[in-house]
């Protein structure tokens, strides 16, 4: 799916900041997709874009209102129905990647239908994807992986993507979860594919391309998370990734969700991936580790960080206290 921007974000009624992570994301990676932002009067989050009407956003050219804020449940809310409706009669498509789906709430698809407008479930895909076939694809691709979930994959992706475009790198971000599909306009919720066709779904989002090209796909889940180690296997067949960036938060004790399993270590979590890897790209090879060192003091971090790096030889960042040149320069240059 592919969403039109620019883009009106809808931060609702969110309670506080972190329920507008999803606006806020937008925001931060992609500022030029937003001409504003919507909030109702009990909102509690600011992206600090300006505060529009939805007539207003209208005229500044917006061709989608995105959803940026969960609530419990991932719920559409029945505060939000009226503005919702409001857009699209406006002229904008809506796009959500909230459990509820907009397609399923009648009054929105009659006006969407009666408007000539598209409602975007991003979470749930809406084409049907081929069995794979493991055939080598021209281009380059660069592959997030963890030691659980929810270690940084999705950030360090999209800090390598804007890395690369700052070198001057011919790339795009490939995403495949729900937040990264609304970040960047397009992927697949590789995590709602159908088992079978999760392979297949990541070679159709990173087609044959140019040889100087580079795909980054954001990686899910963990080989060693019990729940979603199903959907990284098929993620990585289906990316024949050249280069692979492992991600890590060092200050767990237990895999998230699952306190009877123990994190792997990183260099038993490289050897894991690399053999999964090697089934689809033999040449497949890490050039980096990308720690989220968010609960650690910065000495400790650093501290940290070297001792990854001495032991495994590769650069070892956190991409948010150091950002990922090395990590970049490392990949051109086992390219190269």
């Amino acid at each position: 799916m592919e969403l039109q921007k620019p883009y009106l974000l809808f931060l609702g009624d969110a309670a506080d900041p972190l329920a507008a992570k999803v606006a806020q994301g937008i925001k931060q990676w992609h500022p030029e997709y937003c001409v504003g932002q919507f909030r109702l009067e009990s909102c509690q989050a600011d992206c600090g874009l300006e505060d529009m009407t939805i007539e207003a956003a209208a005229k500044a050219g917006a061709k989608t209102l995105v959803i940026g804020v969960a609530n419990r449940g991932g719920i559409i809310s029945e505060e939000w129905i009226s503005v919702l409706k409001e857009a699209l009669e406006a002229g904008m498509d809506l796009a959500s990647g909230l459990h509820n789906r907009l397609n399923d709430i009648p009054e929105l698809v009659e006006v969407a239908n009666r408007a000539g407008r598209k409602l975007f479930d991003v979470r749930y895909p809406t084409q049907s994807y081929p069995v794979a076939n493991g055939k080598k694809r021209s281009g380059k691709r660069l592959l997030t992986v963890g030691t659980d979930c929810s270690v940084g994959k999705m950030y360090t992706s999209l800090a390598i993507e804007k890395e690369m475009n700052a070198q001057g790198i011919n790339v795009d971000f490939r995403a495949t979860g729900q937040t990264g599909i609304l970040i960047s306009g397009n992927g697949v919720s590789v995590d709602c594919v159908v088992a079978d066709f999760i392979a297949g779904a990541i070679e159709a989002i990173s087609p044959d391309n140019t040889d100087d090209h580079w795909d980054i796909l954001e990686g899910q889940g963990s080989l060693f998370h019990p729940s979603f180690a199903g959907v990284t296997t098929g993620l990585i067949h289906g990316s024949q990734a050249d280069a692979l960036v492992l991600c890590h938060e060092p200050t767990r004790t237990h895999m998230r969700g699952v306190p009877e399993y123990s994190l792997p270590s990183i260099q038993e979590c490289m050897a894991a991936n690399l053999a999964t890897a090697r089934l689809t790209n033999p040449a497949a090879h890490f050039v980096g580790i990308s720690v989220n060192t968010s609960q650690l003091e910065e000495a400790e971090a650093l501290a940290l960080m070297d001792k990854i790096e001495t032991e495994t030889g590769l650069p070892t960042v956190d991409p948010f206290r150091q950002g990922v040149s090395r990590i970049v320069e490392c990949a051109v240059r086992e390219d190269a």
